[in-house]
């Protein structure tokens, strides 16, 4: 009778808790916390190889068996492999960076652990970045200038070499200045000579005289820039490999030496904050394998920017029309799902539609109204940054438009009454009463629109994007801005090393460098918007209710 009793009672309690759903509280919590855990996974394997990419490391030279031979290799170890031959046995690899490309073919080289028989770490073995053939790892030898040789045993040898590698820094920037300004704006003038001259727009005597002065200030720029050039020749560096080869290296085609032995870790902690400046700061190099990503840089910010200006606006108007004007009924429900169907679309689709909308159509009416005189050479008919960035306003307008009508739908009925009974007209209640109490909702909208956009690429391959731009669309040559130039981009700069690289093992550091470099910029934009969210709530909080 006791027993009886009891199991109606335990059994109403588990089928109460099975009621209330708390088994699948604990299911939906443990998939929460298994999904934060994967992505800090992500963010955390990301960021430490991100940051080892920068760190200088020790040089090694090993002196390896090779068939009855003993061999030394220079270099620094960049992972371990098991290699396991064909009678089963297992080998241990290690893959070392040995740099001299440009002698070696390869900089990298697999060596099995097994052959090697002595491992030291010289001091005298430098770490030499290059312009052209990616980093050497040499011994030095000696500097050779117009006013003679001076040994490494010098003590005016270090002072001979950090002056060359000034002069050179100063020599590239000069020559840089009159290739891409001073060659750049003969060029430009030249162009627009002839498109007047193929228009009658000027005078052909004119013209031919013009030409000649050009022509007279191009010889003059190039006799000045092969000048810095033997200039840059003069100095030389002297060194040696670890297996005894005689290397010479132009001095004005170094970008740095580096004595990773002989430094502290201090010293060697400085030359990673140098190494991540120079990679935010200057641009690509060696088939982007080398170098920085400031254009990069410059192109992923500028683009998700403009792509926000224009998906803002037209997605909070929609938005508006839909939840407040739109006579709500069967037009206005297609309306809502093909609107949520779009958040689905896959973004090449968009990117075939930019092409084809944007570019060839858009584009190629503009030209044919305002840029005639250069046809057919195209103006704003070919990818450019600003059809990238209104194919992505496309792309992310769905988010905007549902966040926007969720804010406004949030906004209590009696404000909207309240404002309406104090004799405001709709318009005003919505201006002064309603978007600012949705000022919060609508900028998550425009936060998660740049979250997406910013990290696009599939579209971008097709209306802008591109694997190198030596120009940038905002600069000092008038009008300042371009908005029918190409451009780069972190994420396509990412799949261009990952994917198209010639030397994928010399891209790999790079990769997790700018995957690292795209989340802090993705990153730093939302913050942005959101303290602008933050204080715009404070800011109406009071006069919104």
């Amino acid at each position: 009778m006791s027993a009886s009793s009891h199991k109606p009672a335990e059994s109403f309690a588990t089928t109460g808790r099975s009621r209330n759903g708390e088994p699948w509280i604990w299911l939906t919590a443990g998939g929460l916390t298994l999904g934060v855990c994967m992505a800090l996974g992500l963010f955390l394997l990301i960021l430490i190889q991100g940051i080892s990419s920068f760190w200088p490391r020790h040089i090694d030279l090993m002196e390896v068996s090779n068939n009855g031979t003993i061999e030394k290799i220079a270099g620094y170890v960049t992972q371990e492999t098991i290699r396991r031959d064909a009678n089963g046995v297992d080998h241990k690899e290690i893959q070392v960076f040995r740099g001299n490309k440009d002698l070696n073919g390869e900089a990298f080289k697999f060596i099995d652990r097994a052959t090697i028989l002595k491992t030291t770490r010289p001091e005298s073995l430098l770490l030499v970045e290059r312009l052209e053939y990616g980093p050497a790892i040499v011994e030095g030898v000696a500097m050779e200038t117009p006013a003679g040789r001076t040994e490494v045993s010098s003590p005016d040898f270090e002072a001979l070499l950090a002056k060359a590698l000034s002069d050179g820094k100063q020599a590239r920037e000069e020559l840089l200045v009159i290739e891409r300004k001073q060659i750049g704006a003969i060029s430009r003038e030249l162009e627009a000579l002839s498109v007047a001259e193929r228009n009658n727009k000027v005078i052909a005597e004119v013209a031919a005289k013009r030409r000649a002065e050009l022509q007279t200030s191009f010889d003059q720029l190039q006799a000045k820039a092969t000048a810095i050039r033997a200039k840059l020749a003069e100095a030389k560096f002297l060194a040696k490999t670890a297996d005894g080869r005689e290397v010479s290296f132009p001095a004005g085609t170094l970008l740095g030496v580096f004595a990773s032995n002989r430094e502290s870790f201090f010293g060697r902690l400085g030359e990673m904050f140098h190494r991540i400046g120079k990679f935010l700061r200057e641009d690509p190099r060696e088939a982007n394998t080398e170098g920085g990503v400031f254009p990069a840089i410059f192109g992923t910010v500028l683009m998700t920017l403009v792509m926000s200006l224009f998906v803002t606006p037209f997605g909070v108007i929609a938005a508006i029309y839909l939840r407040e004007y739109a006579k709500q009924g069967i037009l206005v429900r297609i309306v809502r799902v093909c609107v949520n169907n779009l958040a689905g679309v896959p973004s090449i689709v968009f990117g075939v539609f930019g092409l084809a909308f944007f570019v060839y159509f858009v584009g190629g009416a503009v030209d044919q109204s305002f840029y005639s005189d250069k046809l057919p050479t195209p103006t704003y008919g070919t990818p450019g940054i600003l059809w990238a960035s209104l194919t992505l306003a496309l792309l992310t307008l769905p988010v905007v438009i549902v966040a926007t009508e969720e804010a406004l739908s949030a906004v209590p009925r009696g404000v909207r009454e309240a404002a309406l009974a104090c004799g405001a007209s709709k318009w005003q209640t919505i201006q002064r009463v309603v978007l600012p109490a949705s000022l919060p909702g609508i900028l998550t909208g425009v936060i998660l629109a740049m979250a997406r956009g910013a990290g696009e690429v599939a579209p971008l391959m097709l209306v802008g994007v591109v694997k190198l731009a030596p120009t940038l669309a905002i600069d000092d040559i008038a009008p300042f801005i371009h908005p029918e130039r190409k451009f780069m981009h972190l994420g396509f700069h990412i799949y261009d090393l990952g994917f198209q690289s010639p030397d994928a093992e010399a891209a790999k550091p790079i990769v997790y460098a700018t995957a690292l470099l795209l989340i802090v910029v993705v990153v730093s934009l939302n913050l942005t918007a959101i303290i602008i969210r933050n204080r715009l709530k404070k800011r109406f909080a009071t006069s919104s209710f």
